[in-house]
């Protein structure tokens, strides 16, 4: 038993560990971030790990979880069963849509999606996907960060960090029409904020896109108010002021990135509208991606500016699309879904085959989860996260594969199943980064995006 004198040294000890331990941590994350950036820009271009198939990330999100059976995951079996009594109620539910072997691979894909289908010789379809959960938040939360349970900082911002950008002048991340409460999906956590996702347009939602041709869009981005002379002297002033804070507090990851940010802002007024302006484009190239009017306009800007950013030298973009999320009217809802994205993407990835930008382009698309094969109501399906599909096109990846399979109906993956840890294994190996170095020092040990798990799968690279 202790007595007072004897407790009081201890947890005087105590105290003493635990700044130590704090100093100790600040001196390895400062002895750290001189090692990885450049000296006067943290967002410069860094060598990978290893020799990359990819430069550059474009993510098409689909927000609310379309329906792999209805999309590309083949089940004849459910069709032949239709109406039976699924495995966990309900009855079974047949595709409204048509499967079809397409190009010369042969690849099974819905009229869902004719336009993408055309280019099934380009994709590789990963159909063995699962995650932890059945919800939205946590699922989407998952896709973007590896956990649900945490604030960790978000694939794009773990790919700049590794590789930093080819453009000083725009943001390295970049989120298109990210939905409201997607902050933590496109946030740095821990890392420098500096390397957090940028929000472009407004919405993410269906058809809620600010073009951002409109000169509202452009007004948004520069200041009018103060000539770029009088901006740099304003900015100046509070640049000296944080860096005054800076040299008195030491360690302050957060103001080192609002300084950073600050600047990137300042250069941005220039860079930014005239890669927002699509008036240079051509009218056979605005058709192509179905910006030039109708239920396709919206979303085919934002696929029009994913290519324009990408050949700015953007690192990662996300594009996002809203309202899979059919637990009833599927048929109409997922078809009015799938008519307003299918030509987009289809031109964006022929955008960037024409201009020889595919073959270091890596294009996903996918959800934060499937769809049930069991019906509900009379015309709907509940959330599936055992087992459903994402794709990648272009970035070293095989074209005109596919990869690993859910169960007969489409439950649940049973082969070569594939986690969101291993899917963001092998997103950083296509960029040059393996996946168990890329790490950042943060609270006494070293995070990374896939924690203590993933595996790449080797299968699909090229």
């Amino acid at each position: 038993m202790l007595n007072r004198r004897q407790l009081l040294k201890c947890c005087s000890a105590g105290f003493g560990y635990l700044a130590f331990a704090g100093l100790a941590q600040s001196e390895r994350a400062r002895a750290q971030e001189a090692a990885n950036a450049k000296p006067d820009n943290p967002l410069a271009p860094k060598a990978a790990h290893f020799p990359a198939s990819a430069k550059r990330v474009i993510f098409l999100c689909m927000s609310g979880g379309p329906s792999h059976v209805d999309s590309f995951d083949y089940k004849p079996q459910l069709a032949k069963d239709h109406g039976r009594r699924g495995r966990y109620g309900g009855s079974l539910m047949k595709s409204p849509w048509e499967f079809r072997q397409r190009g010369d691979s042969g690849l099974w894909i819905s009229d869902l999606f004719p336009k993408v289908a055309e280019h099934a010789d380009e994709m590789t379809l990963i159909r063995s996907m699962h995650c932890d959960q059945p919800l939205h938040p946590g699922a989407m939360t998952q896709m973007h960060t590896g956990t649900v349970q945490f604030i960790r900082p978000s694939l794009g911002a773990w790919t700049l960090y590794g590789l930093g950008t080819e453009n000083s002048s725009l943001p390295g991340f970049v989120s298109l029409s990210a939905p409201a409460g997607a902050a933590q999906n496109m946030g740095s956590a821990f890392l420098p904020a500096v390397y957090g996702g940028t929000k472009v347009g407004r919405g993410g939602g269906v058809g809620q896109f600010m073009p951002a041709s409109n000169q509202e869009s452009v007004d948004d981005i520069k200041n009018g108010r103060l000539s770029s002379r009088q901006q740099r002297k304003q900015l100046d002033l509070i640049q000296f002021l944080n860096r005054e804070k800076l040299e008195r507090e030491q360690y302050q990851p957060a103001v080192e990135g609002m300084i950073e940010s600050y600047e990137l802002a300042f250069r941005m007024q220039d860079t930014m509208p005239k890669v927002m302006d699509l008036s240079d484009e051509s009218k056979a190239t605005l058709a192509m991606y179905g910006a030039d009017g109708g239920p396709t306009d919206a979303f085919g800007k934002q696929c029009l500016l994913a290519r324009r950013f990408a050949e700015a030298g953007v690192r990662f973009i996300e594009v996002t699309h809203g309202g899979w999320d059919q637990h009833r009217n599927l048929t109409e809802d997922h078809k009015a879904r799938a008519v307003a994205c299918d030509q987009p993407i289809a031109g964006l990835l022929a955008d960037l085959k024409q201009r020889n930008l595919l073959d270091d382009t890596l294009v996903i698309w996918g959800g934060e989860f499937g769809r049930t094969p069991a019906a509900q109501g009379s015309d709907g399906r509940d959330h599936n996260n055992k087992g459903y599909t994402t794709w990648m096109a272009g970035g070293g990846v095989k074209g005109g594969f596919s990869y690993g399979a859910t169960d007969e109906y489409g439950y649940e993956a049973v082969e070569d199943k594939c986690h969101i840890h291993d899917w963001h294994a092998t997103i950083l190996h296509l960029m040059g980064l393996d996946h168990e170095k890329l790490t950042y020092r943060y609270a006494g040990r070293d995070f990374r995006l896939t924690d203590v798990y993933g595996n790449v799968i080797k299968e699909i690279v090229a």
